[in-house]
Protein backbone atom coordinates (compact mmCIF):
# COMPACT_ATOMS: atom_id res chain seq x y z
CA UNK A 1 0.00 0.00 0.00
CA UNK A 2 2.39 2.73 -1.54
CA UNK A 3 2.70 4.44 -4.18
CA UNK A 4 5.83 6.73 -5.07
CA UNK A 5 6.88 10.29 -3.98
CA UNK A 6 8.60 12.32 -6.67
CA UNK A 7 9.62 15.93 -7.24
CA UNK A 8 6.70 18.12 -8.47
CA UNK A 9 6.30 21.01 -10.37
CA UNK A 10 4.11 24.03 -10.07
CA UNK A 11 0.79 22.71 -12.11
CA UNK A 12 -2.34 24.99 -12.49
CA UNK A 13 -5.02 25.43 -10.43
CA UNK A 14 -7.29 22.69 -9.99
CA UNK A 15 -10.54 23.35 -8.79
CA UNK A 16 -12.34 20.59 -6.47
CA UNK A 17 -15.27 18.62 -7.65
CA UNK A 18 -17.90 16.48 -6.00
CA UNK A 19 -19.28 13.28 -6.08
CA UNK A 20 -22.04 12.63 -3.96
CA UNK A 21 -22.55 9.11 -2.80
CA UNK A 22 -26.21 7.40 -2.36
CA UNK A 23 -27.17 7.34 1.22
CA UNK A 24 -26.51 4.31 2.88
CA UNK A 25 -29.24 2.24 3.48
CA UNK A 26 -28.04 1.70 7.54
CA UNK A 27 -29.49 4.22 9.60
CA UNK A 28 16.87 22.88 15.26
CA UNK A 29 19.29 21.60 17.29
CA UNK A 30 18.91 25.04 18.97
CA UNK A 31 16.17 27.36 19.73
CA UNK A 32 17.31 31.08 18.10
CA UNK A 33 13.88 32.64 19.33
CA UNK A 34 14.46 31.59 22.83
CA UNK A 35 17.94 32.49 23.66
CA UNK A 36 16.65 36.29 23.29
CA UNK A 37 14.06 36.48 25.54
CA UNK A 38 14.25 36.33 29.08
CA UNK A 39 11.65 33.07 30.27
CA UNK A 40 8.46 34.64 30.87
CA UNK A 41 6.70 33.80 34.47
CA UNK A 42 3.52 32.42 32.86
CA UNK A 43 4.92 29.84 30.71
CA UNK A 44 7.73 27.21 30.66
CA UNK A 45 9.61 26.11 28.23
CA UNK A 46 10.69 23.00 28.68
CA UNK A 47 14.80 22.67 28.65
CA UNK A 48 15.00 18.90 28.21
CA UNK A 49 13.00 16.01 26.90
CA UNK A 50 9.73 14.77 28.38
CA UNK A 51 9.87 11.47 29.52
CA UNK A 52 6.58 9.87 29.79
CA UNK A 53 4.01 7.35 28.31
CA UNK A 54 2.18 8.28 25.40
CA UNK A 55 -0.75 6.13 26.74
CA UNK A 56 -1.59 9.06 29.17
CA UNK A 57 -3.61 11.66 27.77
CA UNK A 58 -1.67 14.42 29.45
CA UNK A 59 1.46 13.13 28.52
CA UNK A 60 4.37 12.53 26.11
CA UNK A 61 6.55 9.80 24.79
CA UNK A 62 9.88 8.85 25.95
CA UNK A 63 12.34 10.77 23.70
CA UNK A 64 15.24 8.43 22.61
CA UNK A 65 17.35 11.71 21.99
CA UNK A 66 17.56 15.51 22.59
CA UNK A 67 14.63 16.85 20.72
CA UNK A 68 16.29 19.82 20.72
CA UNK A 69 18.02 18.35 17.19
CA UNK A 70 15.14 18.51 15.40
CA UNK A 71 14.49 17.94 12.03
CA UNK A 72 17.02 18.30 9.32
CA UNK A 73 15.05 19.59 6.07
CA UNK A 74 13.73 23.07 4.23
CA UNK A 75 14.40 26.21 5.41
CA UNK A 76 15.96 29.34 4.90
CA UNK A 77 14.63 29.37 1.40
CA UNK A 78 14.32 32.76 0.11
CA UNK A 79 17.72 33.69 2.18
CA UNK A 80 15.96 36.50 4.50
CA UNK A 81 15.71 36.69 8.16
CA UNK A 82 13.28 39.19 8.64
CA UNK A 83 11.09 41.94 6.67
CA UNK A 84 13.39 44.43 6.88
CA UNK A 85 16.08 42.52 5.26
CA UNK A 86 13.46 41.50 2.52
CA UNK A 87 11.14 43.88 1.75
CA UNK A 88 9.08 42.19 -0.89
CA UNK A 89 8.90 39.27 1.87
CA UNK A 90 5.05 39.35 1.50
CA UNK A 91 4.91 37.96 -1.14
CA UNK A 92 5.64 34.96 -0.91
CA UNK A 93 4.18 31.10 -0.12
CA UNK A 94 4.26 30.58 3.57
CA UNK A 95 6.04 27.08 4.65
CA UNK A 96 7.43 25.70 8.35
CA UNK A 97 11.32 25.91 8.76
CA UNK A 98 11.15 22.24 10.20
CA UNK A 99 14.69 23.04 10.99
CA UNK A 100 13.26 25.54 13.75
CA UNK A 101 10.91 22.93 15.78
CA UNK A 102 11.26 23.86 18.99
CA UNK A 103 9.23 23.71 21.95
CA UNK A 104 5.01 24.79 21.48
CA UNK A 105 4.26 27.63 23.46
CA UNK A 106 1.81 26.20 26.51
CA UNK A 107 0.32 27.55 29.52
CA UNK A 108 2.71 27.38 32.95
CA UNK A 109 0.35 24.61 34.27
CA UNK A 110 0.80 22.28 31.56
CA UNK A 111 2.95 19.50 32.05
CA UNK A 112 6.61 19.91 29.67
CA UNK A 113 5.12 18.93 26.39
CA UNK A 114 7.59 18.31 23.43
CA UNK A 115 5.81 18.41 20.40
CA UNK A 116 8.23 17.61 17.19
CA UNK A 117 8.46 15.13 15.00
CA UNK A 118 11.27 12.59 15.06
CA UNK A 119 14.27 13.74 12.75
CA UNK A 120 14.59 12.19 9.29
CA UNK A 121 17.62 13.63 6.69
CA UNK A 122 15.74 12.76 4.06
CA UNK A 123 11.71 14.81 2.63
CA UNK A 124 10.57 13.78 -0.78
CA UNK A 125 7.51 15.84 -2.83
CA UNK A 126 4.00 14.52 -2.32
CA UNK A 127 3.02 12.90 -6.01
CA UNK A 128 -0.57 12.16 -6.13
CA UNK A 129 -1.77 8.28 -5.56
CA UNK A 130 -2.38 6.07 -9.07
CA UNK A 131 -6.02 6.83 -9.86
CA UNK A 132 -8.83 4.55 -7.86
CA UNK A 133 -11.87 3.55 -10.62
CA UNK A 134 -13.51 3.72 -7.44
CA UNK A 135 -12.78 6.10 -4.75
CA UNK A 136 -12.71 5.49 -1.01
CA UNK A 137 -15.85 6.62 1.23
CA UNK A 138 -15.68 8.14 4.38
CA UNK A 139 -19.02 7.64 5.52
CA UNK A 140 -21.15 9.96 8.61
CA UNK A 141 -19.73 8.52 11.63
CA UNK A 142 -23.85 7.69 12.50
CA UNK A 143 -24.47 5.65 9.46
CA UNK A 144 -21.25 3.40 9.85
CA UNK A 145 -22.31 -0.26 9.64
CA UNK A 146 -20.34 -2.38 12.00
CA UNK A 147 -17.43 -3.54 9.58
CA UNK A 148 -16.26 -0.52 9.17
CA UNK A 149 -16.72 0.06 12.88
CA UNK A 150 -14.56 -3.08 13.78
CA UNK A 151 -11.48 -1.93 11.19
CA UNK A 152 -11.50 1.62 12.53
CA UNK A 153 -10.64 0.18 16.34
CA UNK A 154 -8.70 -2.24 14.98
CA UNK A 155 -6.50 0.51 13.02
CA UNK A 156 -6.65 2.48 16.23
CA UNK A 157 -5.57 -0.02 18.79
CA UNK A 158 -2.51 -0.83 16.39
CA UNK A 159 -1.82 2.78 16.13
CA UNK A 160 -1.97 3.34 19.75
CA UNK A 161 0.52 0.43 19.86
CA UNK A 162 3.13 1.93 18.21
CA UNK A 163 6.89 2.72 19.53
CA UNK A 164 6.03 6.36 21.09
CA UNK A 165 8.90 7.52 18.82
CA UNK A 166 7.28 5.97 15.51
CA UNK A 167 6.02 9.00 13.67
CA UNK A 168 2.66 6.94 12.79
CA UNK A 169 2.19 6.35 16.49
CA UNK A 170 -1.12 8.04 17.45
CA UNK A 171 0.81 10.67 20.08
CA UNK A 172 2.74 11.53 17.40
CA UNK A 173 -0.08 11.66 14.93
CA UNK A 174 -1.87 14.23 17.41
CA UNK A 175 1.52 16.25 17.78
CA UNK A 176 1.22 17.40 14.39
CA UNK A 177 -1.64 19.61 15.60
CA UNK A 178 0.33 21.13 18.75
CA UNK A 179 3.14 21.92 16.72
CA UNK A 180 1.62 23.45 14.48
CA UNK A 181 -0.65 25.79 15.89
CA UNK A 182 1.12 26.24 19.38
CA UNK A 183 4.51 28.26 17.68
CA UNK A 184 6.70 25.31 17.40
CA UNK A 185 7.43 25.88 13.95
CA UNK A 186 9.23 29.76 12.73
CA UNK A 187 8.42 30.22 9.14
CA UNK A 188 11.01 29.08 6.53
CA UNK A 189 12.88 32.11 5.79
CA UNK A 190 12.00 34.17 8.49
CA UNK A 191 13.47 33.05 12.00
CA UNK A 192 11.70 35.32 14.35
CA UNK A 193 8.45 34.48 13.20
CA UNK A 194 5.60 31.71 14.15
CA UNK A 195 4.19 29.52 11.52
CA UNK A 196 0.57 28.97 12.00
CA UNK A 197 -2.21 27.24 10.31
CA UNK A 198 -5.00 28.88 11.62
CA UNK A 199 -6.55 32.23 10.66
CA UNK A 200 -6.24 32.66 7.03
CA UNK A 201 -6.17 30.91 3.52
CA UNK A 202 -4.11 27.73 4.97
CA UNK A 203 -6.70 26.22 7.58
CA UNK A 204 -8.53 24.07 5.32
CA UNK A 205 -5.34 22.66 2.90
CA UNK A 206 -3.63 21.88 5.91
CA UNK A 207 -6.21 19.64 7.74
CA UNK A 208 -7.00 18.16 4.76
CA UNK A 209 -3.49 16.66 4.56
CA UNK A 210 -3.13 15.79 7.90
CA UNK A 211 -6.28 13.79 7.92
CA UNK A 212 -5.32 12.40 4.42
CA UNK A 213 -1.85 10.78 6.11
CA UNK A 214 -3.55 10.06 9.04
CA UNK A 215 -6.20 7.73 7.37
CA UNK A 216 -3.22 6.15 4.75
CA UNK A 217 -1.54 5.35 8.42
CA UNK A 218 -4.18 3.45 10.11
CA UNK A 219 -5.20 1.84 6.60
CA UNK A 220 -1.66 0.92 6.53
CA UNK A 221 -1.61 -0.52 9.50
CA UNK A 222 -5.13 -3.06 8.94
CA UNK A 223 -3.68 -3.75 5.28
CA UNK A 224 -6.73 -2.63 3.86
CA UNK A 225 -6.07 -0.04 0.95
CA UNK A 226 -10.03 0.59 1.28
CA UNK A 227 -10.03 1.87 4.69
CA UNK A 228 -11.51 6.01 5.41
CA UNK A 229 -12.56 7.79 8.78
CA UNK A 230 -15.29 8.79 9.59
CA UNK A 231 -16.75 12.13 10.01
CA UNK A 232 -19.13 13.88 13.14
CA UNK A 233 -22.05 15.04 10.80
CA UNK A 234 -22.71 17.77 12.94
CA UNK A 235 -24.87 19.61 10.31
CA UNK A 236 -27.43 17.08 10.07
CA UNK A 237 -30.29 17.02 12.11
CA UNK A 238 -31.21 13.07 11.35
CA UNK A 239 -29.14 11.90 13.72
CA UNK A 240 -25.83 13.98 12.96
CA UNK A 241 -26.52 16.47 15.79
CA UNK A 242 -24.71 14.58 18.95
CA UNK A 243 -21.20 12.88 19.45
CA UNK A 244 -21.30 9.91 17.32
CA UNK A 245 -21.99 7.01 18.87
CA UNK A 246 -19.14 5.04 17.79
CA UNK A 247 -16.78 7.62 20.18
CA UNK A 248 -18.86 7.36 23.21
CA UNK A 249 -18.22 3.65 24.16
CA UNK A 250 -15.88 3.77 27.29
CA UNK A 251 -14.48 0.50 26.46
CA UNK A 252 -13.06 1.55 22.52
CA UNK A 253 -10.04 3.13 21.82
CA UNK A 254 -12.01 5.65 19.72
CA UNK A 255 -12.56 6.90 23.54
CA UNK A 256 -11.06 10.10 24.92
CA UNK A 257 -12.81 10.80 28.55
CA UNK A 258 -11.78 14.34 28.52
CA UNK A 259 -14.68 15.78 27.01
CA UNK A 260 -17.36 18.07 28.64
CA UNK A 261 -19.95 15.45 30.26
CA UNK A 262 -22.63 17.67 30.05
CA UNK A 263 -22.64 17.55 26.07
CA UNK A 264 -23.15 13.51 25.95
CA UNK A 265 -25.87 11.93 23.44
CA UNK A 266 -28.55 12.55 23.30
CA UNK A 267 -27.39 16.55 24.05
CA UNK A 268 -27.36 18.10 20.49
CA UNK A 269 -24.81 20.31 19.44
CA UNK A 270 -24.45 23.69 19.60
CA UNK A 271 -23.20 25.06 16.49
CA UNK A 272 -23.25 28.48 17.71
CA UNK A 273 -21.78 27.90 21.50
CA UNK A 274 -21.88 30.56 23.58
CA UNK A 275 -20.33 28.79 27.16
CA UNK A 276 -23.72 29.36 28.27
CA UNK A 277 -25.08 26.09 29.46
CA UNK A 278 -27.69 27.97 31.78
CA UNK A 279 -29.92 28.46 28.52
CA UNK A 280 -31.64 25.28 27.35
CA UNK A 281 -33.30 25.66 24.35
CA UNK A 282 -35.72 22.70 23.32
CA UNK A 283 -34.49 20.62 20.49
CA UNK A 284 -36.66 22.13 17.68
CA UNK A 285 -35.26 25.64 18.09
CA UNK A 286 -31.21 23.99 18.63
CA UNK A 287 -31.31 21.99 15.53
CA UNK A 288 -32.87 25.78 13.74
CA UNK A 289 -30.11 27.10 14.96
CA UNK A 290 -27.79 25.50 14.09
CA UNK A 291 -29.02 25.04 10.51
CA UNK A 292 -29.03 28.50 10.20
CA UNK A 293 -25.30 28.63 11.33
CA UNK A 294 -24.74 26.56 9.06
CA UNK A 295 -26.27 28.58 5.84
CA UNK A 296 -24.61 31.49 6.97
CA UNK A 297 -21.32 29.88 7.32
CA UNK A 298 -21.45 28.20 3.92
CA UNK A 299 -24.16 29.42 1.61
CA UNK A 300 -23.73 33.46 2.01
CA UNK A 301 -19.86 32.93 1.95
CA UNK A 302 -19.22 33.15 -1.37
CA UNK A 303 -15.89 34.59 -1.84
CA UNK A 304 -12.95 32.60 -1.14
CA UNK A 305 -11.40 35.04 1.34
CA UNK A 306 -14.84 34.84 3.26
CA UNK A 307 -14.96 31.45 3.37
CA UNK A 308 -11.55 30.15 3.03
CA UNK A 309 -9.68 32.68 4.65
CA UNK A 310 -7.84 35.55 3.75
CA UNK A 311 -3.81 35.72 2.42
CA UNK A 312 -0.92 34.63 4.95
CA UNK A 313 1.81 35.26 2.98
CA UNK A 314 5.76 34.62 3.85
CA UNK A 315 7.11 36.93 6.45
CA UNK A 316 3.48 37.87 7.42
CA UNK A 317 0.90 36.76 10.35
CA UNK A 318 -2.47 34.97 9.35
CA UNK A 319 -5.22 37.61 9.01
CA UNK A 320 -8.84 37.28 8.99
CA UNK A 321 -9.93 33.55 9.19
CA UNK A 322 -13.26 31.90 7.01
CA UNK A 323 -16.30 31.87 7.95
CA UNK A 324 -16.65 27.53 9.10
CA UNK A 325 -13.39 28.40 10.29
CA UNK A 326 -14.98 30.53 12.91
CA UNK A 327 -18.34 28.78 13.18
CA UNK A 328 -18.92 26.09 13.51
CA UNK A 329 -15.47 24.77 13.78
CA UNK A 330 -14.08 26.89 16.61
CA UNK A 331 -17.23 26.37 18.72
CA UNK A 332 -17.75 22.60 18.59
CA UNK A 333 -14.28 22.64 19.56
CA UNK A 334 -15.36 24.54 22.49
CA UNK A 335 -18.29 22.82 22.91
CA UNK A 336 -17.05 18.89 23.03
CA UNK A 337 -14.02 19.98 25.44
CA UNK A 338 -13.44 19.02 28.94
CA UNK A 339 -14.95 21.90 31.36
CA UNK A 340 -13.18 20.02 34.33
CA UNK A 341 -9.89 20.64 32.92
CA UNK A 342 -8.11 24.17 33.44
CA UNK A 343 -7.83 24.89 29.38
CA UNK A 344 -10.97 22.29 27.95
CA UNK A 345 -8.59 19.61 27.40
CA UNK A 346 -8.63 17.77 24.70
CA UNK A 347 -10.88 19.17 22.20
CA UNK A 348 -11.42 22.99 23.57
CA UNK A 349 -7.71 24.23 23.35
CA UNK A 350 -5.15 23.75 20.51
CA UNK A 351 -2.08 21.90 21.77
CA UNK A 352 -3.98 18.74 22.62
CA UNK A 353 -6.95 18.69 20.44
CA UNK A 354 -5.83 16.16 18.07
CA UNK A 355 -5.76 13.74 21.24
CA UNK A 356 -9.23 12.88 20.83
CA UNK A 357 -10.30 10.98 18.29
CA UNK A 358 -13.17 12.81 17.71
CA UNK A 359 -10.83 15.48 16.50
CA UNK A 360 -10.60 13.40 13.32
CA UNK A 361 -14.23 13.04 12.77
CA UNK A 362 -14.91 16.29 13.53
CA UNK A 363 -12.43 18.14 10.71
CA UNK A 364 -13.55 15.39 8.35
CA UNK A 365 -16.85 16.95 8.60
CA UNK A 366 -15.08 19.97 8.15
CA UNK A 367 -12.93 19.02 5.16
CA UNK A 368 -16.54 17.96 3.51
CA UNK A 369 -17.67 21.49 4.04
CA UNK A 370 -15.08 22.91 1.63
CA UNK A 371 -15.87 20.30 -1.35
CA UNK A 372 -19.91 21.34 -0.52
CA UNK A 373 -18.87 25.26 -0.65
CA UNK A 374 -17.54 24.50 -4.32
CA UNK A 375 -19.91 22.93 -5.84
CA UNK A 376 -22.70 25.76 -4.94
CA UNK A 377 -23.64 28.39 -7.35
CA UNK A 378 -22.12 31.67 -7.61
CA UNK A 379 -18.98 32.42 -10.03
CA UNK A 380 -16.88 33.77 -6.98
CA UNK A 381 -17.66 30.46 -5.31
CA UNK A 382 -13.71 29.00 -6.73
CA UNK A 383 -10.51 28.64 -5.43
CA UNK A 384 -7.78 31.31 -4.42
CA UNK A 385 -5.80 31.19 -8.52
CA UNK A 386 -3.02 33.08 -6.06
CA UNK A 387 0.51 31.07 -6.82
CA UNK A 388 1.26 32.09 -3.33
CA UNK A 389 -1.41 30.27 -1.32
CA UNK A 390 -0.66 27.00 -4.06
CA UNK A 391 2.77 26.57 -3.30
CA UNK A 392 2.92 27.03 0.46
CA UNK A 393 3.68 23.65 2.02
CA UNK A 394 3.20 21.24 4.66
CA UNK A 395 4.98 18.01 6.42
CA UNK A 396 3.28 15.15 7.56
CA UNK A 397 4.93 11.41 7.60
CA UNK A 398 3.42 9.01 5.32
CA UNK A 399 2.06 5.20 5.90
CA UNK A 400 6.24 4.20 5.19
CA UNK A 401 7.96 6.57 7.84
CA UNK A 402 8.69 8.86 4.71
CA UNK A 403 8.69 13.09 5.85
CA UNK A 404 6.89 14.00 2.77
CA UNK A 405 6.42 17.48 1.50
CA UNK A 406 3.54 18.67 0.48
CA UNK A 407 1.86 21.73 -1.05
CA UNK A 408 -1.44 23.58 -0.89
CA UNK A 409 -1.91 22.63 -4.96
CA UNK A 410 -1.91 18.88 -4.01
CA UNK A 411 -4.98 19.27 -1.78
CA UNK A 412 -7.42 20.85 -4.30
CA UNK A 413 -9.12 17.72 -5.65
CA UNK A 414 -10.51 14.85 -3.25
CA UNK A 415 -11.18 12.63 -5.79
CA UNK A 416 -7.68 12.55 -7.11
CA UNK A 417 -6.90 11.71 -3.46
CA UNK A 418 -8.46 9.05 -3.90
CA UNK A 419 -11.74 9.40 -1.82
CA UNK A 420 -15.43 11.07 -1.95
CA UNK A 421 -17.61 11.93 1.34
CA UNK A 422 -20.85 9.66 1.29
CA UNK A 423 -24.05 11.80 0.38
CA UNK A 424 -26.54 12.59 3.11
CA UNK A 425 -28.93 15.44 3.79
CA UNK A 426 -27.79 18.69 3.72
CA UNK A 427 -31.50 20.70 4.78
CA UNK A 428 -29.44 24.13 5.63
CA UNK A 429 -28.76 24.52 2.27
CA UNK A 430 -32.12 26.14 1.98
CA UNK A 431 -32.08 27.62 5.68
CA UNK A 432 -31.96 31.62 4.80
CA UNK A 433 -32.40 33.38 7.73
CA UNK A 434 -35.47 35.75 8.16
CA UNK A 435 -35.76 39.27 9.64
CA UNK A 436 -36.49 38.91 13.18
CA UNK A 437 -39.35 42.13 12.85
CA UNK A 438 -40.72 43.68 10.39
CA UNK A 439 -38.73 46.13 8.04
CA UNK A 440 -40.61 48.79 8.71
CA UNK A 441 -39.82 48.71 12.64
CA UNK A 442 -36.60 47.57 11.97
CA UNK A 443 -35.67 50.90 10.16
CA UNK A 444 -36.90 52.76 13.30
CA UNK A 445 -35.11 51.17 15.37
CA UNK A 446 -32.00 51.50 13.05
CA UNK A 447 -32.88 55.79 13.08
CA UNK A 448 -32.43 55.18 16.79
CA UNK A 449 -29.06 53.49 16.72
CA UNK A 450 -27.64 56.19 14.38
CA UNK A 451 -27.93 58.95 17.17
CA UNK A 452 -25.26 56.28 19.02
CA UNK A 453 -21.32 58.23 18.37
CA UNK A 454 -18.36 55.84 19.07
CA UNK A 455 -14.61 56.83 18.86
CA UNK A 456 -12.25 54.35 17.35
CA UNK A 457 -10.09 52.19 18.76
CA UNK A 458 -13.05 50.96 20.82
CA UNK A 459 -13.10 48.71 23.84
CA UNK A 460 -15.44 46.17 23.50
CA UNK A 461 -16.97 45.08 27.07
CA UNK A 462 -19.83 45.76 26.66
CA UNK A 463 -22.76 46.00 24.18
CA UNK A 464 -22.11 49.00 21.55
CA UNK A 465 -23.40 49.96 18.11
CA UNK A 466 -21.76 51.98 15.61
CA UNK A 467 -23.20 53.64 12.45
CA UNK A 468 -21.14 52.26 9.23
CA UNK A 469 -21.16 54.21 5.77
CA UNK A 470 -21.75 52.13 2.63
CA UNK A 471 -19.69 53.33 0.04
CA UNK A 472 -21.78 52.18 -2.60
CA UNK A 473 -25.87 51.87 -2.67
CA UNK A 474 -28.35 50.82 -4.76
CA UNK A 475 -26.45 48.37 -6.83
CA UNK A 476 -27.55 46.32 -9.71
CA UNK A 477 -27.82 42.41 -9.69
CA UNK A 478 -24.86 42.59 -12.34
CA UNK A 479 -22.80 44.61 -9.88
CA UNK A 480 -23.68 42.25 -6.94
CA UNK A 481 -22.32 39.11 -8.72
CA UNK A 482 -19.04 40.66 -9.43
CA UNK A 483 -18.63 41.76 -5.70
CA UNK A 484 -19.26 41.10 -2.58
CA UNK A 485 -20.34 43.61 0.15
CA UNK A 486 -18.20 42.71 3.00
CA UNK A 487 -18.20 44.23 6.75
CA UNK A 488 -14.92 44.38 7.79
CA UNK A 489 -14.20 44.48 11.52
CA UNK A 490 -10.35 45.54 11.20
CA UNK A 491 -7.50 45.22 13.83
CA UNK A 492 -9.23 43.02 16.51
CA UNK A 493 -6.50 43.17 19.59
CA UNK A 494 -7.23 40.54 22.63
CA UNK A 495 -5.08 38.50 24.65
CA UNK A 496 -4.46 35.38 22.95
CA UNK A 497 -3.98 33.16 25.96
CA UNK A 498 -8.07 33.95 26.75
CA UNK A 499 -10.76 32.34 24.72
CA UNK A 500 -12.92 35.05 22.99
CA UNK A 501 -16.06 35.65 20.92
CA UNK A 502 -18.64 38.07 20.05
CA UNK A 503 -21.54 38.75 17.79
CA UNK A 504 -22.00 40.75 15.43
CA UNK A 505 -25.96 42.43 14.13
CA UNK A 506 -27.44 44.98 11.84
CA UNK A 507 -29.98 47.09 12.22
CA UNK A 508 -30.96 45.53 15.31
CA UNK A 509 -29.45 45.03 19.08
CA UNK A 510 -31.83 43.00 21.34
CA UNK A 511 -29.52 40.62 22.54
CA UNK A 512 -31.98 38.78 24.27
CA UNK A 513 -33.83 38.07 21.26
CA UNK A 514 -31.70 37.58 18.38
CA UNK A 515 -30.32 33.99 17.12
CA UNK A 516 -29.12 32.99 14.47
CA UNK A 517 -32.12 32.59 12.22
CA UNK A 518 -32.98 36.27 12.63
CA UNK A 519 -31.19 38.11 9.18
CA UNK A 520 -30.04 40.39 11.13
CA UNK A 521 -27.34 38.16 13.06
CA UNK A 522 -24.52 38.79 10.70
CA UNK A 523 -21.71 36.37 12.06
CA UNK A 524 -19.55 35.91 15.20
CA UNK A 525 -16.04 36.53 15.72
CA UNK A 526 -14.64 33.35 18.16
CA UNK A 527 -10.87 32.16 18.96
CA UNK A 528 -9.63 29.95 21.67
CA UNK A 529 -6.93 30.29 24.01
CA UNK A 530 -3.24 30.16 22.33
CA UNK A 531 -0.23 30.77 24.40
CA UNK A 532 2.73 32.88 23.42
CA UNK A 533 6.29 32.61 24.80
CA UNK A 534 5.67 36.70 26.03
CA UNK A 535 4.19 37.97 28.52
CA UNK A 536 0.86 39.61 27.75
CA UNK A 537 0.97 39.73 24.01
CA UNK A 538 -1.94 40.47 22.17
CA UNK A 539 -3.47 38.63 18.68
CA UNK A 540 -4.49 40.51 15.99
CA UNK A 541 -7.06 39.42 13.66
CA UNK A 542 -10.07 40.48 12.00
CA UNK A 543 -13.42 39.96 10.87
CA UNK A 544 -15.27 39.83 7.55
CA UNK A 545 -18.85 39.14 7.13
CA UNK A 546 -21.17 38.76 3.76
CA UNK A 547 -23.46 41.47 3.90
CA UNK A 548 -25.07 41.62 0.37
CA UNK A 549 -28.13 39.14 1.14
CA UNK A 550 -28.46 39.96 4.38
CA UNK A 551 -29.30 43.83 2.90
CA UNK A 552 -31.18 42.19 0.40
CA UNK A 553 -33.38 40.24 3.47
CA UNK A 554 -33.30 43.70 5.32
CA UNK A 555 -34.45 45.81 2.05
CA UNK A 556 -31.41 47.84 3.25
CA UNK A 557 -30.04 48.03 -0.25
CA UNK A 558 -30.45 51.46 -0.29
CA UNK A 559 -29.44 53.09 2.77
CA UNK A 560 -26.93 55.30 2.81
CA UNK A 561 -25.24 53.82 6.57
CA UNK A 562 -26.24 50.72 8.29
CA UNK A 563 -25.81 50.28 12.02
CA UNK A 564 -23.68 47.45 13.41
CA UNK A 565 -23.76 46.46 16.90
CA UNK A 566 -20.85 44.07 18.97
CA UNK A 567 -22.17 42.34 21.58
CA UNK A 568 -19.22 40.36 23.72
CA UNK A 569 -20.30 36.70 24.92
CA UNK A 570 -17.27 35.29 26.99
CA UNK A 571 -13.52 36.93 26.96
CA UNK A 572 -12.13 39.92 26.56
CA UNK A 573 -11.10 42.43 26.61
CA UNK A 574 -10.53 43.01 23.30
CA UNK A 575 -9.88 46.43 21.46
CA UNK A 576 -11.26 47.22 17.47
CA UNK A 577 -9.47 49.60 15.51
CA UNK A 578 -12.09 50.04 12.99
CA UNK A 579 -15.53 49.05 11.32
CA UNK A 580 -15.81 49.32 7.73
CA UNK A 581 -17.53 48.21 4.39
CA UNK A 582 -15.22 46.55 1.34
CA UNK A 583 -15.95 45.02 -1.93
CA UNK A 584 -14.44 41.75 -2.75
CA UNK A 585 -14.24 39.39 -5.59
CA UNK A 586 -12.68 37.13 -4.23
Amino acid sequence: MSWSHKKINIMSWISVTSLPIPLSSSSSSSFPHLTKHRKPKRHHLCKVSCHTNHDVPNEEPKASHNRRNVLIGFGGLYGASTLADNPFAIALPTSPDIKSCGLPKLPADVECTNCCPPQSSTIIDFTLPPTRRTPRVRYAAQLMDDTNIAKYKEALCKMRALPPDDPRSFIQQANIHCAYCNDAYHQAGFPKIDYQVHKSWLFFPFHRMYLYFYERILGSLINDPDFSIPYWNWDNPYGGMVIPSIFTDTNSPLYDPRRNIYHQPPTLVNLDYNKNDQVCLNPKQQISNNLATMYKSVVSSGTPSLFLGTSYRGGGEPGCPGSLERVPHTPVHVWAGDTRQPHLEDLGVFYSAARDPLFYAHHANVDRMWNIWRTLPGKKRVNFKDNDWLTSSFYFYDENKNLVRVTVKDSLDTTKLGYVYQGVETPWLDQRPKPRIPIPIAKAKKSFGEATSVTFPLTLNSKVSSVVKRPKVSRSEEEKEEEEEVLVIDGIEFDMEKDLKFDVFINDDDEKEINPTNTEFAGSFVSVPHTHMHRNKKAKSCLKLAMTELLEDLEAEDDDTIVVTLVPKYGGPVTIQDIKIEFATE
